[in-house]
Order: C-alpha cells, then structure tokens, then sequence
C-alpha cells in the first residue's frame, strides 16, 4: 500500500482541509507542523518517512481564485527525485508539458460533460478523481457510465469525510472497485490508522491520500514500515 501525503493550498499556505467545506479553511498547525508554510510541511512529511510522492490540492485553482503554478514549481525544484500529483483543475498546457514530476489530477468536480469526451480521448499521463460529495458524484455523471475509458489510476475522493478521521468510504470504494477491477485505486477522506490501510490493501487498493493521520500521528509509520 503506497502512502502519498496531502498538501492543500490556499493563498500560498498549507490549510486543514474538514469536509470539503473549503471557506472555512485555515492554516495548518499540528503536532507534525506548526509553520503552514508549504515548505515546511513536505519536510516535516519527509521527516517521518522518504515519500516519493506528494499529492498537492491547488485550492485556488478549484475555486476559480487563480492558479498557484509558481510555488507548486517551486516546490518542486526545492525537493527534486520527488513526483507531484497535482490537483488544479485542467491544466492550461498540454500534459507532456508539464514535466515527468509533475502528473496532472484532474477531478470531476472541475468538469463539464464535453471536458470528459476530450479527457476520455487523451493517451496516459493523467490521474482521474472522482468527486464525491453529499452522497452523490459532484461532476458529469457520464464518467462513471464509461468506466472504459478512465486513465490507469483513479482517486476516490469522498469529500464529506477528508480531515474527519471517521474511516474511508468503503461503500464507495468497493463499488469503484466493481466498476473497473483493473483500475489502480487510490483512496481519499477518512483514513486513520494501519487497520485502514490493510483493509484497503485487502480490497485491492493500492494507494491511499494522507494528511491528517499523518499530523495527528494516529497512523504509525514506524510501525507500517518496520523491516521495509
């Protein structure tokens, strides 16, 4: 099970993100971080464990508030052999120009039903979201009629419960997965602990979005880890 760590975005700081309810947003403090400072944050991350991969949430970008491109380069000069998934709705250039350490996530919050055609079409490069909110898809609900045509990897982001520490979506997740067995799986919202990850590992999950039980240190790298 590969753990990525999650960095959320708004106005140049690290925030917490609850529940997807976005305006109420405030800049991260925790036993991990107590600087909200972007920079701080990957390395506080970095401390607990050598992640290569980051997933970064462009608030932003999401909210139609500008796109935070230059601190997300910066970023990623400031700590290089590393890979940023990026969540920033659709990119403004063409996926093979944004760099092998730089791979696109785009949600289904951010589209619109001829978005998804042209997305559909695209060779590989890209991550697919699906964005769940309120109990049901927050985007075109064609995306979930052509399971055929979704990149290779796809998040399962339930909204209502990232930074709840309540537990994944498991509902959600196995339906996903009933959908398209031979899709790799990347859970969001709700994760707590290692019991988490090993009951996601045992529904063919293989990846899982972190952040709050990573700075909260309900989920115990050392443990996870130990004899890796």
């Amino acid at each position: 099970m590969k753990i990525i760590p999650v960095i959320d975005l708004m106005d140049g700081l690290a925030v917490h993100a609850l529940r997807g309810h976005r305006e109420s947003y405030r800049p991260l403090r925790t036993p991990l971080c107590q600087d909200p400072d972007p920079f701080a944050v990957v390395a506080s991350y970095l401390r607990l464990h050598p992640f290569d991969t980051f997933y970064v949430a462009d608030l932003d970008a999401l909210t139609g508030r500008g796109r935070q491109d230059s601190l997300i380069a910066a970023l990623q000069r400031e700590f290089p052999g590393r890979t940023f998934w990026v969540d920033a709705g659709l990119p403004d250039e063409p996926f093979s120009a944004l760099g092998s350490s730089r791979i696109p996530v785009i949600g289904t919050e951010s589209m619109r039903p001829e978005d998804w055609h042209r997305l559909g079409s695209c060779p590989g490069g890209w991550i697919l979201s699906l964005d769940w909110r309120d109990g049901s898809l927050d985007g075109p609900e064609i995306v979930l009629q052509q399971p055929q045509m979704w990149p290779e990897r796809v998040v399962v982001l339930t909204l209502d419960r990232v930074g709840s520490l309540t537990g994944p979506d498991w509902k959600r997740l196995e339906w996903v997965r009933s959908l398209a067995p031979n899709r790799r799986l990347v859970a969001a919202g709700g994760i707590r602990h290692e019991e988490d990850l090993k009951r996601l590992a045992r529904l063919g999950v293989d990846a899982a979005l972190v952040a709050s039980a990573l700075h909260s240190g309900t989920l115990r790298l050392d443990e996870i880890f130990q004899g890796t």
